[in-house]
């Protein structure tokens, strides 16, 4: 089960990879494509929002990865000075503490998109918003004709990714060993 569960952890990463080195080559794209345009003095404004969103998604996805691997940005100086069975502490720790966040971050999407109360007004944004004073449905991109709420929805996959990535490490590696690898190194 723990190797399966490593193994789709695995492709989701691989997948979430590519997809955040798409929207990298789509950030850099549409700033090329501004810069051209705003030269021959023919803006697109709706290239800066896109640019954004983009950004963002590359952003979320990437921190997933990072994470399922464990290679997040650490200040490792104090860490580095205990022996190996506290150091291994600390990595259950922080595994712990990323899968809370994880959690919490789950919640407040949950709250935040309220999918019952949606489907309860019959997924009409109006009787959305009067009823529960939320207005995430109803707030439109800028320049883009999108609603905001479509570029959100990598917070709450972001969420989904990251307990699930966090909870197949923590089934693999229940006691931290993979703190044992900062050994020798310098932070």
């Amino acid at each position: 089960m723990s190797t399966m569960l490593q193994r789709i952890s695995t492709r989701l990463a691989q997948i979430e990879l590519v997809l955040a080195g798409f929207f990298a080559l789509l950030v850099t794209v549409l700033i090329i494509y501004n810069v051209v345009t705003r030269a021959m003095d023919n803006s697109q404004f709706w290239v800066d929002e896109a640019a954004i969103f983009a950004m963002i998604w590359m952003l979320f996805l990437g921190t997933a990865v990072l994470l399922k691997q464990r290679q997040a940005v650490a200040v490792t100086a104090l860490v580095d000075v205990l022996p190996r069975k506290w150091r291994r502490i600390v990595g259950v720790f922080v595994d712990l503490s990323v899968l809370l966040f994880g959690i919490l971050l789950l919640f407040f999407c949950w709250k935040w998109y309220a999918p019952l109360d949606m489907i309860q007004a019959g997924f009409d944004k109006d009787t959305f918003s009067a009823e529960t004073f939320n207005f995430m449905y109803q707030e439109k991109a800028v320049t883009l004709p999108m609603y905001k709420f479509w570029a959100w929805l990598i917070v709450p996959y972001f969420a989904l990714s990251l307990c699930f990535h966090t909870l197949v490490n923590l089934i693999n590696d229940p006691r931290g060993h993979y703190m044992d690898q900062s050994e020798g190194q310098t932070s």
